[in-house]
């Protein structure tokens, strides 16, 4: 998900962000703010994500996300 992308979006995709990672606060969304880096941080510190593996689901959010939107 590329920076632009996940920024332009991330009124559109915030919902979806709390839907797929429950432990992320209403407080770590609005600090998050559609920052991308700001998020694989988050999902490092909440979920013990080493940095590769909070890229990969970061990626796997965005295929997942991405086919939603064609249906």
């Amino acid at each position: 998900m590329n920076k632009d992308y996940f920024e332009g979006k991330w009124h559109e995709l915030k919902g979806k962000v709390k839907e797929q990672w429950g432990k992320l606060t209403d407080d770590d969304l609005q600090e998050i703010d559609g920052k991308r880096e700001s998020l694989l941080g988050k999902l490092q510190s909440r979920y013990g994500y080493a940095k590769d593996q909070a890229e990969q689901e970061l990626e796997k959010f965005k295929k997942h996300f991405g086919s939603q939107k064609k249906h």
